[in-house]
């Protein structure tokens, strides 16, 4: 039996379901292993819901469901068309993966209760590349990992279990279509996976992620013709290495067919690249584009690279900037299998930071967007954070970059400047834990990233509405209320972390808690500058100039304290603690409310929850009420260890008489 649970494909059971005959048969002349995928879902959703055991009706017309190929539809390869009349759903799409996504569609508007009689929908992926990034090593352990362990591997090796299959079908049921299946940093062994050690195993993996139409990344160590390959170098214009990539592709491409290429992390945070050898990330990107390219294979190079070994006393070096001073130069230079994988902002995943200054400026070079779903500073998934309004915003940003569609929801699906390998991919939060994503209510953010990348214009209520109705109740009192906690989750959060943007303030490695001076000295570039008189940093012209690396459209709301939004105010400004905010609040009162605020907000959120016993899983209601005490006393503490950091810097007291310590 399982150990594991379902997330939003539990299918639970309906007493009474008015569309249930749909579910009696189902009809198609299409026998692919992803619509025999699909229909194995149909069968376990039929008896899921409804207690039906369905039937392959061998005549079209008597069918429920019937699943046709039509090469003439215009939906694009992975769209669908689903038709409801009479007693007929039919699902229609030019190839199989269509077909998979339409089944999955139609399953989860029953089972969240949503009537199918007469529905009717058509459907086209946003995004090419929809993928998740995995962190996991393999030891077993996870990078930022807050879901227990991995599933994946343990003490040194591939374990091929059930659990992968299930993996896959929570990906594909929201149109997720390609995964990273080891950790960036490339490490203790994972070195190996290229090579024949893994070959069984990975080839069965990659076997069961294909069913479900899913392409199977791996992420490679830059420095492999040396630690794997026994070379003296990894120059990317040696010969030797060229040719020994060649031959490692080759071998590893024709026996893992469904492989579609590598994730590369380099020359970032103490991981080998192209530098070493005077060479720049075109240079690394584009050998081993060669290497995978007649295998349809694409390299996928992130752009997260920074000084990590900053002097703290250097006041014009700015972390923020150096993902655009790295990339845009090569602008053009990158081959056509490479895509650049750009995180949403320049520091790293924070609860607010603003859009990366690369989005719609790199006209040449194809580009996806990365966000985290794992919760490495938004709460660690003890803080309930839904991350889809954060995201949202970062798509819905409008870039200024002159073309008609300009906004980075255009750009990274290749709207914009007609780029065809794109799309956006998330730092998963999954693991081992029961329930996948360590927080019930975490499971959100995975969903809602897919639901996202499929479709950038849904809105961050229905993706709520949507996940609470399949996951946690169809009562319509319970989605109400698990919206509304979700909703407002990472505004609450915000309040209560690092206020206006100035990022950090988080216990030094392990990023969960307060430490408002556990990076200021540090060598990682990630500084508030905070004295007696005033706070943050000065990235305009005048001081590190990273507002320059905007268009102008934004560049100037930017550079001006008074046009800066305000929850971006410290980020890009160094202001004193008396500045007046629009509110009419000078600076460092603000802070002192939204921590008080953000508390409270908690409190309430823990009472919204409380208010839900006895309507939904008992088991599901202890988990989060146990994740919500931890929450609380975890704002608390933020609240006052922040207030407390002020009041001792400025001395100024909070002008309602609250405790300061």
């Amino acid at each position: 039996m399982n150990t594991w649970e379902q997330a939003w494909l539990a299918y639970q059971p309906f007493e009474e379901y008015e569309d249930k005959a749909f579910f009696s048969s189902y009809y198609t002349e299409e026998k692919s292993i992803l619509v025999e995928s699909g229909i194995r879902e149909l069968e376990t959703a039929a008896s899921s819901l409804f207690q039906i055991k369905i039937k392959e009706e061998k005549q079209r017309e008597k069918a429920g469901i019937c699943l046709e190929k039509n090469a003439a539809l215009s939906v694009g390869k992975e769209g669908y068309q689903i038709s409801c009349t009479g007693n007929q759903a039919i699902i229609c799409s030019p190839g199989d993966k269509g077909l998979l996504y339409g089944i999955f569609t139609l399953i989860l508007k029953a089972a969240a209760g949503e009537r199918l009689k007469n529905l009717q929908v058509r459907e086209t992926p946003a995004n090419p590349l929809r993928m998740l990034n995995l962190w996991d090593n393999i030891d077993g352990s996870i990078e930022r990992g807050y879901s227990g362990n991995s599933f994946l591997y343990k003490e040194g090796k591939i374990c091929v279990t059930p659990r992968i299959r299930d993996f896959a079908r929570l990906m594909a049921s929201v149109g997720i279509n390609g995964i990273s299946v080891n950790n960036v940093n490339v490490r203790d062994g994972a070195e190996w996976l290229i090579t024949e050690k893994h070959r069984k195993e990975l080839k069965e993996t990659a076997k069961v992620l294909e069913a479900y139409g899913i392409s199977m990344y791996l992420c490679i160590d830059f420095a492999a013709p040396i630690t794997v390959g026994g070379l003296d170098t990894s120059d990317p214009l040696d010969d030797r290495v060229r040719q020994w990539w060649k031959d490692t592709c080759r071998e590893l491409f024709l026996d893992v067919p469904n492989l579609g290429g590598f994730l590369v992390k380099a020359d970032s945070e103490g991981r080998p690249g192209p530098f070493a050898y005077g060479r720049n990330h075109a240079d690394g990107a584009n050998m081993l584009a060669e290497a995978v390219e007649p295998y349809g294979g694409t390299i996928i190079w992130r752009c997260f690279v920074y000084n990590c070994k900053q002097d703290w006393r250097d006041l014009k070096t700015d972390r923020a900037k150096a993902g655009y001073d790295n990339f845009m130069p090569l602008d053009g230079r990158f081959a056509s299998n490479v895509v650049l994988q750009i995180k949403n902002g320049p520091i790293d995943f924070q609860v607010r930071e603003p859009v990366h200054p690369l989005f719609g400026h790199l006209e040449h070079t194809n580009q996806i967007l990365e966000v985290q779903a794992a919760q490495e500073y938004t709460g660690q998934q003890i803080d309930v954070c839904y991350l889809v309004p954060m995201w949202k915003e970062v798509l819905d940003f409008s870039t200024g970059c002159g073309k008609e569609r300009d906004t980075v929801a255009d750009i990274v699906s290749g709207r914009t400047f007609g780029q065809e390998t794109c799309g956006m991919a998330a730092v998963s939060n999954t693991g081992e834990d029961a329930n996948w994503t360590g927080h019930d209510l975490a499971a959100a953010n995975f969903f809602g990233f897919a639901r996202l990348a499929w479709n950038p214009g849904e809105g961050a209520e229905q993706i709520a509405r949507d996940w609470t109705a399949l996951q946690i109740s169809r009562e319509l009192p319970v989605i109400d209320t698990v919206t509304d906690i979700l909703l407002k989750s990472r505004e609450v959060y915000e309040k209560y972390t690092a206020p206006l943007g100035i990022g950090f303030m988080v216990n030094p490695s392990y990023h969960y808690g307060p430490n408002p001076e556990g990076y200021e000295y540090s060598p990682w570039g990630t500084y508030h500058r905070a004295d007696h008189l005033a706070i943050g940093v000065d990235r305009t012209q005048k001081g590190t100039g990273y507002t320059e690396q905007y268009f102008e459209k934004n560049g100037s709301i930017y550079r001006n304290p008074e046009t800066c939004p305000q929850n971006l105010l410290l980020f890009f400004h160094r202001l004193p603690y008396t500045y007046v905010l629009p509110s009419g609040k000078n600076l460092i009162q603000h802070v002192y409310d939204t921590h008080f605020e953000g508390y409270e907000d908690v409190v309430r959120m823990e009472e919204q929850w409380l208010s839900l016993e006895g309507k939904i899983s008992g088991k599901v209601f202890e988990r989060v009420k146990e994740r919500f005490a931890l929450q609380k006393e975890n704002s608390r503490q933020w609240r006052d260890v922040i207030n407390s950091f002020f009041y001792r810097k400025s001395m100024i007291p909070d002008e309602k008489g609250r405790k300061l310590y």
